[in-house]
């Protein structure tokens, strides 16, 4: 047993402090990235957010909605073979969605009878576990790799700067980090595994960084703000479920609680998915996620422009003229918790 003694921060510990600036608009700011991936090549342009795989967020409808805001998606796992060539078929070629998968050996045969019709209409791929500290999904994904050079391939989810390395020598164009931080994920209550996560983001984006690769913040965006907060510590990409679940382009079920229309939304660990996909919660496992009902939010084109506002804003309070510029400009502030939780901050 060691303790490590070094302070660890998430969002809801920092604000950024505003600096001189030249913008005279919002407008002027550009929110867009150019990427070129480490290992497929390839090149990628647009607005650097993406939905989360999750049954209630990373949906067909989600993935065109966001596609004309120029935002990515990555579907979730559980549509059938048929339905995920006819919609990577029909996507327009400028278009970012991730195919997503485990590692499961059920899971690469059903990606490659569906990538060997949908041909190079599939072009990125997130390769989404709990636990990415694993022997058996670094076996995967160099196989993966090894299997189809030429794609672009998000995994995680890990959490410290040496693995964030490892995955992007083994084949990680993105590494995803994050463990615990999600609205409905209750990993660090259930096992008392985590990592405060603004601190996963900056060390894993020094790390990854240093060796060609990006990161994707996935959990703990609750606001802009801390969209903000995230790609001011390095994020490449930030991913968001929370944010954007509820939108009628989610696909949840509807329920009706006390009268009033709801919408489900839950984690992939918790006992609702597991009773949808898996038959129930495995009795060598417990469930690590929690179920929440919203309240119908509409289309998710509002909840867009809020965050892409609320992005924009923040690059004209620190003088950032295009995203890409924010980590450069953003100086943390420490604040005390208390003050947070006093004033609603987060």
């Amino acid at each position: 047993m060691r303790i490590e003694e070094e302070l660890k921060l998430d969002f809801q510990d920092v604000l950024i402090r505003p600096k001189r600036s030249t913008l005279t608009s919002r407008s002027d700011v550009d929110i867009s990235r150019d990427f070129v991936f480490r290992h497929s090549g390839r090149r990628y342009h647009g607005v650097p957010i993406i939905a989360a795989n999750m049954d209630t967020v990373g949906s067909f409808e989600m993935a065109r909605a966001l596609d004309r805001h120029q935002l990515a998606t990555a579907l979730h796992k559980h549509y059938d073979e048929a339905a995920l060539v006819a919609f990577f078929q029909a996507l327009p070629a400028s278009s970012t969605v991730f195919y997503s998968m485990g590692i499961t050996r059920e899971d690469y045969q059903k990606f490659r009878r569906v990538k060997e019709v949908a041909g190079d209409a599939i072009a990125c791929v997130c390769v989404d576990v709990a636990n990415g500290y694993t022997k058996s999904f670094i076996d995967f994904l160099q196989r993966l790799r090894t299997g189809y050079p030429n794609i672009t391939i998000m995994a995680g989810n890990v959490v410290t700067g040496e693995m964030a390395e490892e995955l992007i020598l083994d084949g990680a164009d993105i590494v995803k980090v994050g463990i615990g931080p999600g609205s409905v994920c209750t990993t660090r209550k259930m096992t008392g595994i985590g990592y405060p996560q603004l601190s996963a983001i900056i060390e894993c984006a020094d790390a990854a960084h240093g060796l060609g690769g990006l990161i994707c913040a996935d959990g703990g965006c609750t606001s802009p703000g801390d969209l903000a907060k995230a790609f001011g510590g390095g994020a490449d990409f930030v991913m968001l479920g929370g944010m954007l679940a509820g939108h009628d382009e989610c696909m949840g079920a509807v329920v009706e609680q006390d009268g009033a229309k709801k919408l489900r939304f839950y984690g992939m660990s918790s006992r609702a998915a597991m009773d949808l996909h898996s038959g129930g919660v495995a009795n060598y496992r417990a469930a690590e996620g929690k179920e929440v009902l919203l309240d119908p939010r509409g289309p998710v084109d509002g909840t867009v422009q809020e965050i892409l506002g609320g992005v924009r804003s923040a690059c004209t309070y620190v003088g950032a003229h295009k995203l890409r510029e924010l980590s450069k400009r953003t100086t943390f502030i420490r604040v005390a918790r208390q003050l947070n939780e006093v004033f609603g901050q987060s």
